[in-house]
């Protein structure tokens, strides 16, 4: 797979139902069977609700009446998610011509990739970072854990002085005092207020 691509943040858009021709390109990527084997109903819905719920952010519990029960989407949801669908669409998205249908719910997706985050963890930022698709980050990169410091790291010249035994003690401590700030900015604020995270496109 050629990634990473450069790193691009997604317009905007406000939600709406999922057109066929969206649905159509959606369909693959999803689970169509309950655990049981059962086929589900109104499996459009469900997204329509997910999508509703991610790019509203409301929680789970006010999904509209005419989408199902919330306990039901929310279980949903997190099929999907241990399932693996968010970094597969996610890398579809980063593949995808401009005038794919999955482009056209990009917002959405990256969106509820937000919040499947809080399920998968650092290893779905660090995907997120490779690819490119800021967007579906949960808050701004700077104030998120960078799992990729070592690339960071690397593109930064090690001065000679630093190497010299007669280095200047102040180069030194000017060096180490950047060192010990990139490793607290690899490692995320710890808190990050709610209103910077709603504001993030």
């Amino acid at each position: 797979m050629p990634l990473p691509h450069a790193s691009r943040l997604t317009p905007p858009r406000p939600w709406s139902r999922l057109s066929d021709s969206e649905w159509a390109a959606l369909l693959p990527y999803l689970l169509h069977r309950s655990p049981q084997g059962r086929p589900i109903p109104e499996l459009r819905a469900r997204m329509d609700a997910i999508f509703h719920t991610a790019c509203t952010h409301s929680p789970w519990r006010e999904v509209p009446p005419e989408f199902g029960k919330p306990d039901t989407v929310s279980r949903y949801f997190r099929r999907l998610t241990h399932a693996g669908l968010w970094p597969r669409l996610l890398e579809a998205l980063a593949e995808a011509a401009p005038a794919h249908p999955l482009r056209a719910i990009e917002h959405f997706i990256v969106r509820a990739a937000r919040r499947a985050h809080r399920i998968l963890g650092h290893r779905f930022l660090l995907l997120i970072r490779r690819i490119g698709l800021r967007s579906a980050l949960p808050a701004p990169p700077w104030l998120l854990p960078d799992p990729l410091l070592s690339e960071t790291l690397a593109r930064l010249p090690l001065p000679a002085a630093l190497l010299a035994a007669a280095a200047p003690r102040s180069g030194r401590a000017a060096w180490f005092s950047s060192l010990s700030r990139l490793l607290r900015d690899a490692g995320g604020r710890a808190r990050i207020p709610r209103a910077v995270r709603l504001g993030w496109p």
